[in-house]
């Protein structure tokens, strides 16, 4: 009996990381069609769903995808906001402008985990807006965006 894609989301959060490793793999075969769901899954109440959602999303590489990640960054779990920030750096260009935009958030994470993504997309367009987060009062901004236009200017 095959499950349906809101039963797979629910096998995320799993304690058996076969179950896991199954429901997101058949999630991804699933592609386009799961997108909706897994994009409502990002602000469930279990963290495994909203991570491993977060990092679905990513390999399936929907532009839909890119706003309500961006919006993951807010999350309040590292895990979550990692996964998101990774799969935004594996958007493409349609991700660039967004996470530009985002570099001006008010949350420092939230700057830092754009200006990693931003690094991983390797588009000069971001530098500038990077160069003006040299002067960040986060430590971890900061390093985010030294280390994004250091790894662009390679």
């Amino acid at each position: 009996m095959e499950e349906t894609i809101n039963e797979l989301i629910e096998l995320l959060n799993d304690k058996d990381d076969f179950v896991v490793e199954d429901a997101m793999g058949q999630l991804e075969l699933k592609g386009a069609e799961a997108l909706d769901p897994l994009i409502d899954a990002l602000s469930s109440r279990k963290k495994n769903i909203r991570m491993h959602a977060a990092t679905l999303l990513g390999a399936i590489g929907d532009e839909k995808a890119i706003d309500p990640l961006i919006e993951t960054l807010k999350d309040n779990n590292k895990l979550v906001r990692r996964e998101a920030s990774t799969s935004l750096s594996r958007m493409g260009e349609p991700a660039v402008e967004p996470l530009i935009a985002t570099l001006e958030d008010e949350d420092w994470r939230v700057r830092g985990a754009a200006a990693w993504s931003l690094g991983n997309l390797n588009d000069e367009s971001a530098i500038p807006a990077l160069e003006k987060l040299l002067d960040d009062e986060s430590g971890y901004v900061r390093q985010g965006a030294q280390s994004a236009i250091d790894s662009i200017k390679k």
